[in-house]
Protein backbone atom coordinates (compact mmCIF):
# COMPACT_ATOMS: atom_id res chain seq x y z
CA UNK A 1 0.00 0.00 0.00
CA UNK A 2 2.77 2.48 0.85
CA UNK A 3 4.42 1.88 -2.53
CA UNK A 4 1.40 3.41 -4.36
CA UNK A 5 2.71 6.91 -5.16
CA UNK A 6 0.20 9.75 -5.18
CA UNK A 7 0.32 13.50 -5.60
CA UNK A 8 -1.99 14.11 -2.61
CA UNK A 9 -1.98 12.24 0.71
CA UNK A 10 -4.26 9.17 0.73
CA UNK A 11 -6.16 10.02 3.89
CA UNK A 12 -7.83 7.59 6.26
CA UNK A 13 -10.19 4.72 5.59
CA UNK A 14 -13.41 6.04 4.08
CA UNK A 15 -15.64 4.86 6.94
CA UNK A 16 -18.26 7.59 6.44
CA UNK A 17 -19.17 6.24 2.99
CA UNK A 18 -18.07 2.59 3.38
CA UNK A 19 -21.62 1.30 2.90
CA UNK A 20 -21.58 2.75 -0.64
CA UNK A 21 -18.40 0.91 -1.71
CA UNK A 22 -17.44 -2.66 -2.54
CA UNK A 23 -13.93 -3.01 -1.11
CA UNK A 24 -11.78 -0.51 0.77
CA UNK A 25 -11.51 3.15 -0.18
CA UNK A 26 -9.70 6.06 1.47
CA UNK A 27 -10.72 9.72 1.60
CA UNK A 28 -8.75 12.92 2.09
CA UNK A 29 -10.92 16.03 1.83
CA UNK A 30 -8.73 18.66 0.20
CA UNK A 31 -11.38 21.40 0.23
CA UNK A 32 -14.81 21.75 1.83
CA UNK A 33 -15.29 25.48 1.08
CA UNK A 34 -15.94 27.22 -2.25
CA UNK A 35 -15.51 23.98 -4.20
CA UNK A 36 -15.67 20.55 -2.52
CA UNK A 37 -12.69 18.39 -3.55
CA UNK A 38 -11.84 14.96 -2.19
CA UNK A 39 -8.86 12.76 -2.98
CA UNK A 40 -10.42 9.29 -3.21
CA UNK A 41 -8.15 6.24 -3.27
CA UNK A 42 -9.39 2.74 -4.12
CA UNK A 43 -7.66 -0.55 -3.35
CA UNK A 44 -7.55 -3.01 -6.29
CA UNK A 45 -11.07 -4.18 -7.12
CA UNK A 46 -12.74 -1.46 -5.03
CA UNK A 47 -15.60 0.48 -6.62
CA UNK A 48 -18.40 2.69 -5.46
CA UNK A 49 -22.08 1.91 -5.93
CA UNK A 50 -24.10 3.22 -8.82
CA UNK A 51 -25.06 6.76 -7.87
CA UNK A 52 -26.58 9.97 -9.20
CA UNK A 53 -25.58 13.56 -8.42
CA UNK A 54 -28.85 15.47 -8.45
CA UNK A 55 -29.18 19.26 -8.68
CA UNK A 56 -31.94 21.77 -9.31
CA UNK A 57 -29.41 23.75 -11.35
CA UNK A 58 -25.70 23.27 -12.05
CA UNK A 59 -24.21 20.36 -10.13
CA UNK A 60 -22.64 17.14 -11.26
CA UNK A 61 -19.14 15.87 -10.65
CA UNK A 62 -15.70 16.13 -12.21
CA UNK A 63 -13.06 13.40 -11.78
CA UNK A 64 -9.36 14.11 -12.29
CA UNK A 65 -7.40 10.85 -12.35
CA UNK A 66 -4.10 11.21 -10.51
CA UNK A 67 -2.72 7.66 -10.05
CA UNK A 68 -3.22 4.00 -10.91
CA UNK A 69 -5.78 2.46 -13.26
CA UNK A 70 -9.53 2.56 -12.90
CA UNK A 71 -12.89 2.52 -14.62
CA UNK A 72 -15.90 4.75 -15.09
CA UNK A 73 -19.29 3.70 -16.41
CA UNK A 74 -22.59 5.44 -17.07
CA UNK A 75 -25.81 3.44 -16.87
CA UNK A 76 -26.54 1.75 -20.20
CA UNK A 77 -23.11 2.54 -21.69
CA UNK A 78 -19.85 0.56 -21.87
CA UNK A 79 -17.25 1.12 -19.16
CA UNK A 80 -14.32 3.42 -19.85
CA UNK A 81 -10.79 2.65 -18.62
CA UNK A 82 -9.11 5.48 -16.72
CA UNK A 83 -5.42 6.41 -16.39
CA UNK A 84 -3.52 9.32 -14.78
CA UNK A 85 -4.34 12.56 -16.57
CA UNK A 86 -7.84 11.48 -17.65
CA UNK A 87 -10.73 13.83 -16.93
CA UNK A 88 -14.34 12.68 -16.56
CA UNK A 89 -17.21 15.19 -16.73
CA UNK A 90 -20.36 13.80 -15.10
CA UNK A 91 -23.47 15.93 -15.61
CA UNK A 92 -26.09 16.12 -12.90
CA UNK A 93 -28.71 13.39 -13.19
CA UNK A 94 -26.43 10.74 -14.77
CA UNK A 95 -26.34 7.35 -13.02
CA UNK A 96 -22.74 6.09 -12.89
CA UNK A 97 -19.99 4.40 -10.88
CA UNK A 98 -16.19 4.57 -10.73
CA UNK A 99 -13.44 2.56 -9.11
CA UNK A 100 -10.17 0.69 -9.38
CA UNK A 101 -9.22 -1.88 -11.97
CA UNK A 102 -9.21 -5.43 -10.57
CA UNK A 103 -5.41 -5.49 -10.33
CA UNK A 104 -4.46 -1.87 -9.63
CA UNK A 105 -4.74 0.80 -6.98
CA UNK A 106 -6.53 3.91 -8.26
CA UNK A 107 -6.85 7.53 -7.14
CA UNK A 108 -8.80 10.52 -8.40
CA UNK A 109 -9.84 13.94 -7.26
CA UNK A 110 -13.63 14.07 -6.99
CA UNK A 111 -14.81 17.64 -7.51
CA UNK A 112 -18.40 18.58 -6.71
CA UNK A 113 -19.64 20.99 -9.37
CA UNK A 114 -21.36 23.91 -7.60
CA UNK A 115 -25.09 24.23 -8.05
CA UNK A 116 -28.41 24.55 -6.28
CA UNK A 117 -30.25 21.70 -4.54
CA UNK A 118 -27.27 19.35 -4.75
CA UNK A 119 -27.63 15.87 -3.30
CA UNK A 120 -26.23 12.43 -4.08
CA UNK A 121 -28.55 9.45 -4.45
CA UNK A 122 -26.71 6.20 -3.71
CA UNK A 123 -28.11 3.22 -5.59
CA UNK A 124 -27.33 -0.50 -5.84
CA UNK A 125 -23.80 -1.90 -5.71
CA UNK A 126 -22.00 -2.71 -8.96
CA UNK A 127 -22.43 -6.46 -9.08
CA UNK A 128 -19.51 -8.84 -9.50
CA UNK A 129 -21.02 -9.84 -12.85
CA UNK A 130 -21.06 -6.21 -14.06
CA UNK A 131 -17.56 -5.60 -12.74
CA UNK A 132 -16.03 -8.87 -14.01
CA UNK A 133 -16.79 -7.85 -17.61
CA UNK A 134 -13.97 -5.32 -17.22
CA UNK A 135 -11.31 -8.02 -16.79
Amino acid sequence: MDEFPQIFPRGGKNTAYARYFVGQSYLNMLSTTQVVIGNVTFEPGCRNNWHIHHAVSGGGQLLLVTAGRGCYQEWGKPARKLHPGDVVHIPAGVKHWHGAAPDSWFAHLAIEVPGEGIKTEWCEPVSDEQYDILK
